[in-house]
C-alpha cells in the first residue's frame, strides 16, 4: 500500500465524507473505490476503443447476411 496526498476542494472533500459516513466506511476506502471504478471505466473505453479499431466491415455485413431474413418469434 501506498499513501497519496491529494488536494481537493473543500465543497468536494466535505460531500465525501458525508458520502463516506452513509456509506458506513471511511474516507480513505471511499476514495480509493472511486479511484479503482475510474480507472476501470477508463481502462473499459480504452479497450471498446483498440476492438472498434480492429473491427472488419466487410466480416460484419458478412455475419448479417447469414442471418435469415424472418421476423422475430414470440418472446425475442
Amino acid at each position: 500500500m501506498s499513501t497519496l496526498s491529494v488536494r481537493l476542494p473543500d465543497s468536494v472533500h466535505r460531500n465525501a465524507r458525508l458520502y463516506a459516513e452513509r456509506e458506513g466506511t471511511s474516507l480513505n476506502q471511499l476514495v480509493a473505490t472511486a479511484v479503482a471504478e475510474k480507472l476501470a471505466a477508463l481502462g473499459a473505453e480504452e479497450y471498446n476503443r483498440q476492438r472498434a479499431e480492429r473491427a472488419d466491415d466487410a466480416a460484419f455485413e458478412a455475419a448479417l447476411a447469414a442471418v435469415p431474413d424472418v421476423p422475430p418469434r414470440e418472446g425475442d
